[in-house]
């Protein structure tokens, strides 16, 4: 049987409201008892003492104390003898009750009382042999029995557990009773409190659950409102960002299966209006013709690859070649292939990178890959008279590489979504020279796959940076 969450935090905040109550209960018993029988010694020690001193002024000795000391002792009746014989006057005990039904009328010895010599003169047990000399610190630590402020006496206490009466046991049982009543009383209150808690906490993961529910039942794009910050609220946010996220990657799925069918048919149609026409005697198999067609081919073939590669990098499977060199060669070597068509343009091309910058590890061809997609579209959109420039540079740990035109720009509403699969600001632009739309997607892949990043920096009408960031070798 499945255990909710609620019960569980329910039962964590009895235990631990059980656990904190029976150590409370358990530490203020113990020091309950300690602190009454301390009292009780106390209150004995006090009462012995003025017995004592009573004792010797009637007396002027201890002779005779040991027989007489169950009516000195505190609690036994204490008859003072009357000093001129005879019968004690009636009140003469009166501050000593006689002991309680259930009492013992002759409780345990708890002291020893010395002369002032040190002398024991009433032992702990009845019997003992007394006239032994105690140690100076027990001396030194007793209760001293002062008559007219001669020291005659000392009692000291035995250390061992004072006998309750029946009252302070009755007081004790009292206690006890409260304490198991509070102890009860927490148990509720934390039953409470975990309720409380459970359901406040649990209200926005049950509101997480449903939300989840939702998305996969292909609601992409719903999220929660949690109204706290706490950790809850962070996994909330998370949530929503994520859900944000996996409904704008099922729009960009949608969007690229679109594309992905324009653009198989396309050339599929023009391949087959040819090839039926041919076939059914409309048209006649000339060169042009062909030509046409198997520049159609092409182009499927170009897509199919394109989409091929992208797969690969998104597999983690590209496979890289990577070689030391130097940003002046690497530039130089992507620059050479367009100097004639830059030419015939009326565009300048040129490199400016120094000797001296830091090497990088990358794949040559798959460098080239990406410099001839940025120089192509760099070349496409520059004019007559403009000019692209391929620079380097250090930037800390790492060396930009870039390829710089002078061209119309980039609409700023079409530079966040540049480096997006089959994403075309100019919606006409891409029937031209075969584009496919992931020229840009693929360049981006293929920086990644080095470990670097690239991004775009335009502004319209004048020009377009493109700017790559690798790793130094």
């Amino acid at each position: 049987m499945r255990r909710s969450l609620a019960w569980k935090m329910v039962l964590a905040f009895m235990l631990v409201a059980l656990l904190t109550a029976g150590l409370l209960v358990l530490f203020i018993r113990i020091r309950s008892v300690e602190h009454l029988s301390s009292l009780i010694v106390d209150q004995k020690t006090l009462e012995l003492q003025k017995n004592l001193e009573t004792y010797y002024s009637l007396h002027g000795s201890w002779e005779g104390l040991e027989e007489d000391w169950s009516q000195v002792y505190p609690g036994a009746p204490f008859v003072i003898p009357f000093a001129g014989g005879g019968a004690p006057p009636p009140n003469a005990g009166a501050n000593f009750p006689p002991p309680q039904e259930g009492e013992n009328s002759d409780p345990p010895r708890m002291f020893i009382l010395a002369d002032a010599s040190g002398d024991v003169v009433v032992p702990a047990e009845p019997g003992f042999p007394v006239k032994m000399p105690l140690p100076a610190e027990e001396i030194a630590s007793g209760t001293p029995v002062e008559v007219n402020g001669q020291r005659v006496g000392t009692i000291v206490f035995l250390r061992r557990p004072p006998h309750f009466t029946a009252a302070e046991n009755r007081y004790l049982q009292r206690f006890n009773t409260a304490l198991l009543y509070a102890t009860g009383l927490a148990l509720l209150a934390a039953l409470g409190l975990g309720m409380w808690m459970a359901r406040r906490m649990l209200r926005p993961l049950r509101h997480l659950t449903e939300a989840a529910q939702n998305i996969a039942r292909g609601n992409y794009g719903t999220t929660v409102n949690v109204r706290s910050d706490d950790e809850i609220a962070h996994l909330a946010e998370s949530f929503n960002a994520m859900s944000q996220e996996v409904a704008r990657a099922n729009q960009l799925r949608r969007q690229m299966t679109a594309d992905i069918a324009h653009d198989l048919r396309t050339p599929l149609t023009v391949i087959g209006g040819y090839i039926e026409s041919m076939r059914d005697g409309v048209l006649e198999a000339s060169p042009e013709r062909l030509h046409l067609i198997y520049t159609e081919i092409e182009r499927l073939q170009n897509l199919v690859g394109d989409l091929r590669m992208l797969s690969l990098a998104d597999a983690g499977e590209l496979t890289l070649n990577p070689q030391r060199m130097t940003p002046a060669y690497l530039l130089e070597r992507a620059c050479a292939p367009y100097r004639e068509l830059a030419e015939q343009n009326k565009v300048k091309l040129r490199v400016a990178a120094a000797d001296n910058l830091p090497e990088v590890m990358v794949d040559e061809a798959r460098m080239m890959q990406v410099f001839d997609n940025l120089i192509s579209n760099a070349l496409r959109y520059t004019p007559a008279g403009g000019e692209i420039t391929l620079s380097a540079m250090e930037e800390g740990e790492a060396v930009l590489l870039c390829v710089e035109d002078t061209g119309c720009g980039i609409p700023p509403e079409d530079l966040p979504h540049l480096f997006e699969r089959f994403y075309r600001g100019d919606r006409s632009r891409h029937a031209e020279d075969g584009e496919t739309g992931l020229g840009l997607s693929i360049a981006r892949a293929l920086v990644e796959a080095h470990g670097g990043s690239i991004r775009a920096e335009s502004a319209q009408g004048k020009g377009t940076r493109m700017v790559i960031t690798l790793p130094r070798g």
